[in-house]
């Protein structure tokens, strides 16, 4: 009796030894593939920026810290409705999880969200480039909060629409987002130009 619960004990212990160890290893292959094809990301990306990758590669650790802060695939903002490591708004995920092929119902996937970002920031950088505008750290981030044609506005000193007024002022510190409407382009630009440095 002894012996068969030894012997219960060790296929027991060897299966979940069996089974820890294969969850590891898919853990490890997924993070090097994850980091084999950022790597290839940023590269490209700072291509298109005219940067160096290590550059993009630090200007997105800092976009992920700004947005999700931890990098977390599952954060959410219940305010805004923006989801995952980088804060896309579904509406957004939407229209480029179609450009890419990816079915709706699995963007929010970790690999899905780092393409559709990756994405993102291509146009964004493609955008900044077509209206004259100088691509670095603020540019990139400034983008991806506003949106590219957001950030044309507030950077060729447009009007200020309501929505892109009401995106601003939630995008800054409470003691800044109650400046008057004449000063809050140049108080979000100072912040994040800041922030970006």
């Amino acid at each position: 009796m002894t012996k068969m619960k030894q012997t219960h004990s060790k296929t027991l212990l060897s299966r979940l030894t069996r089974k820890l160890f294969t969850s590891k290893f898919y853990a490890l292959l997924a993070t090097f593939v994850l980091t084999t094809t950022s790597s290839h990301a940023y590269a490209k990306l700072a291509k298109t920026a005219g940067l160096k990758p290590e550059t993009m590669r630090q200007i997105v650790k800092k976009v992920v810290k700004v947005e999700s802060t931890t990098g977390n695939y599952h954060t959410r903002n219940r305010k805004s409705g923006a989801y995952g490591r980088y804060q896309i708004m579904p509406k957004t995920a939407r229209a480029y999880a179609k450009k890419l092929k990816i079915p709706y119902s699995k963007w929010k996937l970790p690999k899905n969200q780092d393409r559709i970002f990756e994405a993102i920031m291509a146009d964004n950088i493609r955008s900044l480039k077509r209206n004259g505008l100088k691509v670095n750290a603020f540019s990139i981030y400034g983008t991806h909060q506003q949106g590219a044609g957001g950030f044309k506005a507030i950077m060729k000193n447009k009007k200020l629409s309501k929505k892109l007024e009401r995106n601003l002022r939630h995008n800054l510190p409470k003691r800044l987002s109650r400046v008057p409407r004449h000063k809050l382009k140049l108080a979000w630009v100072n912040y994040w130009k800041k922030k970006f440095s």
